[in-house]
């Protein structure tokens, strides 16, 4: 019985893997694709990248509902290969996770909380402020060559493949050369997250091709709320009074600094309303990506690296998947060969992200996906904040203002917070006497 479901399963992944890429090659040939409108390319491009990511997620999708329908899962035996479908696909009470176990985060004096934030928060603004004047000289600046050849880098899921390679390799290696504890999730639980973390990464490379930096940078600012939506619609996420209170102002804040310094350098730049989807993708698509990795962390216990590793190791195939099919993957190789010093600024890029995203899984392990979001929401501030000091850019009363703002709102989240817990544990401690 056993062995008549593996053969079908074989047959389902040749069969829908062979017809999808057969599917995928005949649309990649249209006229439209390969000649798109200017204005609306992004929406053929992201078609076609969603085409390379079906050709994997469909044949998976349908080997996990035969697998459930065909109960493979009781009837395998302890085969190499009913090895590999319970790793993928094993949710069952072996993998669930005893309640009583308190995560490490609780044992840690109010002390130690402060300094492990204050390190996160550091490690995250170094990271990605570094990440983010590169990322925008990357996909907006021109590249000269030895020969005076002039071009421009225009293929942003290639970024987020390079990426994603580099943070996989690294994870891997700290997991494989440290003692970590059993893993419990299930691996199709990382696909989800993974799609959407590649898709708000691509947004972002891609928006800045409509839209200028700081109206970038205004749109990030208001993550905090729909994160908080999210939340409430993947994990069930119960709110105080006082978060949204103190996401909303930060918002306010953000909004006052942003309008005030404006962006001096590119006044004749238009803000297109292809841009404002991107952006708007790319909030959606990541304070998702952060909900239902909290989710994950919560449930299954999993480790921030093996998060990391497990998320990219799928982000990884299917970049590397649309980028084979659409040939963007030769196409980039031979700008890289045309232009050394692209491949400086990728590799510099490719670090900086790596090293960001140790500490956003450890943020969101730690102290959940909200945190993260201000400790991000901080770092956009701060960032137009060294650019007016850096190119001189004038800070008026409403920037002032905005400024103001955000550290307060941060200051009366972490306030409220400490004393509702504080008043939560006197209550605790007199019900018990």
């Amino acid at each position: 019985m056993a062995r008549n479901v593996e053969f079908t399963i074989v047959v389902i992944i040749l069969i829908t893997t062979l017809g999808l890429y057969i599917a995928n090659s005949l649309v990649l040939k249209l006229y439209w694709v390969q000649n798109p409108p200017e204005n609306s390319a992004w929406i053929v491009h992201c078609i076609r990248n969603l085409l390379g990511y079906m050709t994997i997620f469909l044949p998976g999708y349908f080997v996990f509902k035969y697998v459930k329908k065909s109960n493979y899962l009781n009837i395998s035996g302890r085969g190499p290969f009913g090895g590999v479908i319970r790793t993928c696909f094993g949710d069952d009470e072996l993998l669930s996770v005893n309640p009583t176990v308190v995560k490490s985060r609780d044992n840690r004096t109010p002390l130690e909380n402060a300094l492990l934030l204050l390190f996160y928060f550091f490690g995250l603004q170094i990271s990605y402020l570094s990440w983010g004047v590169l990322q925008e000289k990357v996909m907006t600046q021109k590249y000269e060559s030895s020969t005076g050849e002039v071009g421009y880098f225009k293929d942003s899921q290639f970024l987020v493949f390079i990426n994603r390679i580099l943070a996989f390799t690294i994870s891997a290696i700290v997991i494989f050369c440290s003692r970590q504890p059993r893993h419990r999730c299930p691996l199709y639980k990382y696909v989800f997250c993974s799609i959407s973390n590649v898709m708000s990464s691509w947004c972002q490379y891609e928006a800045l091709k409509y839209v200028s930096f700081p109206s970038q940078v205004l749109a990030k600012a208001s993550k905090t709320i729909p994160v908080m939506v999210m939340g409430k619609i993947v994990s069930k996420t119960k709110y105080e009074f006082y978060e949204y209170t103190t996401a909303l102002i930060l918002s306010v804040g953000m909004l006052f600094f942003l309008l005030d310094t404006g962006d001096d350098n590119n006044k004749n730049v238009v803000t297109k309303f292809s841009g404002v989807i991107l952006l708007c993708l790319y909030i959606a698509f990541d304070s998702f990506t952060s909900n239902w990795q909290g989710k994950l962390f919560k449930v299954y216990e999993v480790k921030p690296i093996q998060m990391m590793c497990f998320v990219n190791f799928f982000s990884c195939i299917f970049t590397l998947t649309s980028l084979l099919q659409h040939k963007g993957m030769f196409e980039s190789v031979k700008f890289m060969i045309t232009f050394p010093q692209f491949i400086l600024d990728a590799i510099i890029i490719s670090i900086c992200s790596t090293a960001g995203q140790m500490f956003i899984f450890n943020t969101i392990d730690s102290f959940g996906p909200l945190v993260f979001v201000i400790i991000s929401t901080i770092r956009q501030c701060l960032s137009v904040l060294l650019s007016c000091i850096i190119y001189k850019h004038q800070l008026n009363v409403m920037g002032g203002l905005g400024l103001f703002l955000v550290f307060f709102s941060v200051a009366l989240k972490i306030y409220c917070g400490h004393r509702i817990r504080k008043i939560r544990q006197q209550s605790a401690a007199l019900l018990k006497s």
